[in-house]
């Protein structure tokens, strides 16, 4: 089943130094972006991350210091990745804990202003793991019928991801809508103000940490209650789109 869409979408994956969403960097970005009449354009884009590639990634992934020493760095290809991704949902593999937040990182860390928040995000890794659970190769085998054998390469990755979100529609109609909008919600774990999960929101759409001594309790009182507190999070080492959020959500509370 081809998807249904009110405007492209944008399937992507990346491959990194590591797994910490603060302190590793991008190696290669790999994309299809989908427009609403079926067209698609495709992109993979080595990436120098200004530091060591450590060989346990590489040996996944295949990545070297060597392979990247010529590639542009994040900083120098971050303004033609955002006019790529600006103002399209997005879909991806295990992206809503991973790859959206380390990506929203990356542009912080490049100082180019892009508002991912604004996008739809499809997790087809979420949706299989409703419905039948296991990684992205079985995935693949399972609703494909196709061995992933290249698995960890960014464009077979994210090739693979598209078709499986495809073959979920044609194995769920009654479970699924094919509608963007609905897919987002079904793929989401929760409802995250920022991309790493440290704020959610609650039933009634206020901000509230997911973590530390004020867990379950709205950021707007424990600003108001204990600053400290809030000035200590925004000097730690938390990812910079959720310094981003709080800095908003503490203006917002001071402008009334």
């Amino acid at each position: 089943m081809e998807l249904t869409l009110k405007k492209p979408i944008i399937f992507f994956d990346l491959e990194t130094t590591g797994v910490d969403v603060v302190k590793d960097r991008i190696v290669e970005i790999g994309y299809i972006k989908v427009y609403p009449n079926g067209t698609e354009e495709s992109k993979c884009i080595r990436i120098n991350p200004e530091c060591h590639i450590p060989e346990q990634a590489s040996e996944i992934h295949h990545i070297t210091d060597a392979d990247v020493a010529s590639c542009p760095t994040f900083k120098q290809a971050a303004k033609e990745l955002a006019e790529v991704f600006k103002g399209c949902d997005l879909g991806g593999c295990n992206s809503l804990k991973f790859d959206l937040p380390l990506l929203a990182e990356e542009f912080a860390r490049a100082e180019v202003d892009i508002d991912l928040k604004k996008a739809k995000m499809i997790d087809v890794q979420n949706i299989f793991y409703k419905m039948e659970p296991r990684t992205l190769v079985a995935a693949y085998k399972f609703y494909c019928q196709k061995n992933l054998d290249e698995a960890h390469a960014a464009d077979a990755d994210i090739r693979a991801t598209y078709e499986v979100l495809k073959a979920q529609l044609d194995r769920y109609p009654e479970e699924l809508r094919n509608d963007v909008a609905m897919l987002s919600d079904f793929s989401a774990h929760s409802k995250f103000a920022d991309f790493a999960g440290h704020i959610v929101y609650d039933d009634s759409g206020a901000e509230v940490f997911n973590f530390g001594k004020y867990k379950g309790q709205r950021v707007v009182d424990v600003y108001k209650k204990d600053s400290g507190y809030f000035g200590w999070l925004l000097q730690a080492d938390f990812p910079l789109y959720t310094k981003k959020v709080l800095s908003e959500i503490k203006l917002r509370s001071t402008s009334f």
